[in-house]
């Protein structure tokens, strides 16, 4: 073992793996940012008070493990959407819920579906297990492949809804005719549907092969607290439970869970005001600057910049994007896929951020060429 790096004992393929890329954080101040789809706002009150109730004055109960399969969590979701315990997985964020998934069910003789461009940590997690990954492209359209994908040969099949990065929904109605017709179990991976007109969460009471995964980061500002939640029929909750490490969510993320949940006011409201400014600046961008915007149904919006002279396509964003970045307002840009490589996704923020965010895009339409 002499002289041998400790990487080269790693298996081949993880050798080869391209892992995740978040967006930015930002350690100092004055920047407003609007990349990575965290809610503007700060969550309930509640739960800064249930965080430290559990803590305590002397941090006691830090010394003892948390409830192993976040019960009261577990029954506090089934009372919210009408089914039973036994029909929820709680995870530590939903990123825990679709690796859990990914590891179940897929591997190299039983592909991951997904969309492209769709959640672009579906293939890295594909890519960790050594699986094979069964992509279906969608066009500038964004109506649901329901034929591509029933016969795309996965074993499991993740659909992002509303989608990443667009904002996308896509109706039950499609949704069922998948579940009709693929031989697989279907993902639907509702990070952003409470800002959505229609979810399938009403679904999985009816359909053995549908899981939808939620997540508290967006809706409820638990974003730093990692909280998400599978919704499946008791089978397949039973092989998540198999899987999952037995503490994977903490105590105080449990305890944070539960007072969000028990907060649906302050959650509505929080829901309300996104949709709100999301709404306005879809119709301003379209309307007022003339850029083709996606009709997102989540908190952020995916639009196509046109420059000074009317101009849009991936160089366009680039440029746009660095100009925002050169004053410290962050956006996303997804060049990667032939589809987004020509647009910007920015998280909708509160009005004064926005209002940064309006005044730096007509600073860089007036900017000379090489600004």
């Amino acid at each position: 073992m002499r002289g041998l790096a400790p990487g080269r004992l790693a298996l081949a393929h993880v050798g080869g793996l391209h892992p995740y890329t978040p967006g930015l954080q930002p350690t100092e101040p004055g920047w407003t940012k609007l990349n990575t789809n965290e809610s503007p706002y700060p969550p309930s009150p509640s739960v800064a008070e249930a965080i430290l109730r559990e803590v305590g004055a002397d941090g006691a109960s830090l010394r003892l493990y948390p409830n192993p399969t976040s019960a009261p969590v577990r029954s506090a979701v089934a009372r919210m959407h009408g089914l039973a315990a036994a029909n929820v997985c709680v995870g530590n964020g939903s990123d825990d819920i679709l690796n859990l998934l990914v590891r179940c069910f897929c591997g190299p003789a039983a592909a991951a579906g997904f969309t492209v461009p769709g959640y672009s940590l579906y293939p890295v997690l594909v890519g960790i297990q050594g699986g094979a990954a069964a992509p279906v492209a969608l066009d500038r359209g964004m109506r649901l492949p329901v034929e591509r994908i029933a016969a795309s040969g996965a074993r499991a099949f993740f659909l992002t809804s509303p989608n990443a990065p667009t904002g996308v929904g896509f109706p039950n109605s499609d949704i069922c005719r998948i579940l009709d017709t693929f031989a697989g179990l279907v993902v639907v991976d509702e990070a952003y549907a409470p800002f959505a007109s229609e979810n399938a969460a009403g679904l999985v009471a009816t359909r053995a092969n549908l899981v939808v995964v939620r997540t508290l980061s967006k809706a409820y500002a638990l974003a730093g607290i990692r909280v998400g939640y599978a919704l499946a029929d008791p089978g397949v909750i039973d092989v998540l439970d198999r899987a999952r490490d037995s503490y994977n969510v903490s105590r105080l993320s449990q305890v944070a869970a539960l007072a969000a949940l028990g907060d649906p006011g302050h959650h509505a409201g929080i829901v309300g005001k996104v949709k709100a400014t999301r709404d306005f600046y879809m119709r301003k961008w379209r309307e007022g600057r003339g850029w083709f915007t996606f009709p997102s149904e989540a908190n952020f919006i995916c639009t196509e910049p046109r420059d000074a002279e009317g101009r849009a396509g991936p160089s366009v964003a680039k440029a746009a994007q660095d100009f925002l970045f050169s004053k410290k307002v962050l956006v996303r840009h997804f060049p990667s896929d032939a589809l987004t490589a020509s647009f910007l996704r920015i998280s909708v923020g509160t009005d004064d951020e926005m209002l940064v965010l309006e005044k730096t895009l007509d600073s860089w339409l007036k900017a000379p060429p090489s600004a």
